[in-house]
């Protein structure tokens, strides 16, 4: 893929306006189209969408929820179920769920291409209640990590399939407000789960209703999704086209349907309905979108941002802060970015938020590692500190947080996206899974000013991988950007 500033394009070209009016008639000209032929209809309208992504980024919600759930509920956890005092078991609490949904998003294109999208979505519910229900009722560690590790699996699923949900639903004008939307959702579970903890050091056993709370939102889910409209690329690429053009119109509504049945056919001549094997993904034809989506997950998550999420009571109590004003302090901040996220990224675009965000966090780690020297004073040191994990949460939720899932929800072509979504989801669990089970352990043996250096590289190194090889794709259909990226053949 080609970005204004870099050059990976000896994989791709553009496709010629004129063979695909050759090829797909002049039917397609009566209604508005990319080249400006025909009579203009003007945009969908948002509003008839907007109920279908709110249910889907319920899933988001969960998936914050249960980020942000063990939080201020780890240390009763670990008084009561014995294992107080060691950070590896603490460090498992965390890790076994991004285990679990590591599984869960391998598997999240096989299953999202197989029976659908809203099946997906309820398929993600299921193991959620199943292991929040476990940890609720657990009376040992193993209980808690076997309900962890179940809620993980519903975790990798659900995030995977709601970017490509929401992207396929979405009309173009709006993808990116739709599309930030599910980092919102995810926000708001975050700061939920905080808030449902707060309870948790005061009130014996708090925690357990903690985990009972999110079966409510997954039952929700499940049930809403059923009456919610499959994704018509979905229906199209198994064949049923008349299905297809009747969720469009449910969707966009009925003057949009014969130039969307257009855009699809552009980009789906040839496909079929057979699984896409693995080989395809990292064939000559798609490895370069496959192998940026994987890194620009891999740098996310390599900034140390869920660290902070995870493990902010324990900075904020070694600060001597109290942590559930900290990290109330933390979801704000993560929310309030998050909606300016939302404005801005259908103006400003994709791009130049990705590089203004990791810009920004790679200035905020920076923060920390100087509070962390010995030439700042004890109370300088504090300010610096909570400031810099403030402003690195904000600058995250601008850009780092909501795009990648966005942005690669767009570039994937449509018959290897699911798939190439779950690939690229991969990477980020594993990589979420060794920052969870290692912070601790390394904030202990090499201290705070070098693994904060090292999470500043890696914001820093974003920003010029981002620079030198992301395009933009703001207000584009799908079908617009795979053409653009046809390969050569």
């Amino acid at each position: 893929m080609r970005g204004r500033h870099g050059d990976v394009s000896w994989m791709y070209k553009r496709a010629s306006s004129k063979d695909v009016d050759d090829e797909y008639g002049k039917e397609e000209t009566t209604i508005r189209m990319p080249n400006g032929l025909g009579k203009d209809i003007g945009n969908p309208p948002w509003s008839r969408s907007l109920p279908h992504v709110l249910v889907a980024i319920i899933s988001s919600f969960l998936f914050g929820y249960h980020l942000g759930v063990v939080n201020e509920t780890l240390e009763s956890i670990s008084l009561d179920l014995g294992f107080s005092g060691s950070t590896m078991a603490e460090g498992l609490v965390v890790s076994t769920c991004l285990g679990g949904a590591f599984v869960g998003s391998m598997f999240s294109g096989w299953i999202a291409d197989g029976v659908g999208r809203r099946r997906a979505f309820q398929l993600c519910a299921l193991p959620m209640i199943i292991g929040a229900s476990m940890s609720a009722i657990t009376k040992n560690l193993w209980g808690m990590l076997l309900g962890r590790l179940f809620v993980g699996t519903g975790m990798g699923i659900g995030p995977a399939v709601a970017a490509l949900y929401v992207s396929e639903v979405s009309p173009a004008y709006v993808r990116g407000a739709y599309g930030s939307s599910t980092q919102i959702a995810a926000c708001l579970g975050i700061l939920v789960a905080l808030f449902v903890g707060l309870p948790a050091k005061d009130i014996l056993g708090w925690w357990r209703i903690c985990f009972w709370v999110s079966t409510i939102p997954a039952a929700f889910l499940a049930l809403f999704m059923e009456f919610c409209a499959e994704s018509p690329h979905w229906l199209f690429k198994r064949g049923r086209g008349a299905e297809a053009e009747a969720e469009l119109e449910r969707l966009f509504g009925g003057l949009h349907v014969k130039y969307s049945m257009a855009e699809l056919s552009k980009s789906e001549r040839g496909d079929d309905a057979d699984a896409v094997k693995f080989s395809e993904l990292i064939s000559p034809r798609n490895f370069g979108v496959v192998f940026i989506g994987s890194t620009l997950f891999a740098l996310q998550q390599l900034s140390g941002i869920n660290a902070v999420f995870y493990f902010s009571s324990t900075v904020f109590k070694n600060a001597g802060v109290p942590s559930d004003s900290g990290n109330i302090c933390v979801g704000i901040a993560n929310l309030s970015g998050s909606i300016i996220a939302m404005i801005l990224m259908d103006k400003l675009g994709r791009r130049v938020l990705l590089l203004g965000s990791f810009l920004g966090m790679a200035i905020a780690m920076g923060v920390q590692a100087i509070a962390a020297t010995s030439f700042v004073s004890s109370s300088g040191a504090l300010s610096l500190s909570l400031g810099g994990m403030l402003l690195f949460v904000l600058t995250f939720s601008l850009g780092a947080g909501p795009v990648p899932s966005l942005l690669l929800s767009e570039i994937f072509p449509n018959r290897i996206r699911a798939k190439a979504m779950a690939v690229c989801m991969a990477v980020h669990w594993v990589i979420n899974f060794f920052v969870g089970l290692l912070f601790l352990r390394l904030l202990e043996q090499l201290g705070p000013l070098i693994l904060y250096t090292i999470f500043g590289s890696f914001c820093f190194l974003a920003v010029i991988y981002v620079k030198r090889n992301v395009m933009e794709t703001k207000g584009k259909t799908l079908q617009e950007i795979e053409m653009a990226l046809l390969p050569q053949q």
